[in-house]
């Protein structure tokens, strides 16, 4: 029996998905991780380390959901925290624009690290109510672009505008995660 047999059958009984949840500082990921556990969304202060918040998923599935911080202190520390990764969120702050250089050059340092290929990658571009409801296209557009989504392989990758104040598609995203994980790893449910 190989390694991958035994992941999986190990992943049927548990129906555990681990997420790690990263992006820049300020960009919103533990205000999105709060919001969906029904949490107080305005009083959220910066994640110094990482935190670990479950989630139960319509009763069927477990996700536990690795909040990093995003400092550029912090940063380097990232790979320490991608073993047994099945899903990737990197969330984006839609009104910091001016920082998608930055962005791009963190998400392509983790994409690229072979201990997360294959896990699915969802981009959240957070405050998008923020962002004027005309622009909001096009602001989606020059992310995906400057983030070079569609030069990603490695990943099953979608970019989805969410609000953690609103909550604003974040169901949406909770579903293409899990449906994602489920596809790749728990084929037989």
């Amino acid at each position: 029996m190989g390694l991958l047999t035994t992941l999986r059958k190990q992943k049927l009984k548990d129906k555990e998905m681990r997420v790690l949840m990263l992006g820049l500082d300020n960009a919103g990921k533990t205000s999105i991780v709060r919001y969906l556990l029904k949490e107080d969304v305005l009083a959220v202060a910066p994640t110094l380390g990482f935190s670990i918040r479950t989630i139960a998923y319509k009763n069927i599935y477990t996700l536990n959901i690795w909040d990093v911080g995003g400092q550029r202190s912090l940063r380097p520390f990232w790979r320490n925290y991608y073993e047994k990764t099945d899903s990737l969120i990197w969330v984006v702050d839609a009104s910091a624009i001016d920082r998608l250089p930055d962005c791009r050059a963190e998400l392509d340092a983790v994409v690229s690290d072979d201990r997360l290929t294959g896990a699915g990658l969802l981009v959240l571009v957070n405050k998008i109510d923020a962002i004027e409801e005309g622009d909001r296209q096009h602001v989606l557009d020059v992310i995906e672009l400057e983030l070079g989504i569609a030069d990603i392989v490695n990943h099953t990758c979608k970019v989805l505008p969410c609000s953690a104040y609103t909550g604003e598609n974040l169901d949406l995203a909770l579903d293409w995660t899990v449906e994602e994980v489920r596809e790749r790893l728990y084929m037989f449910d």
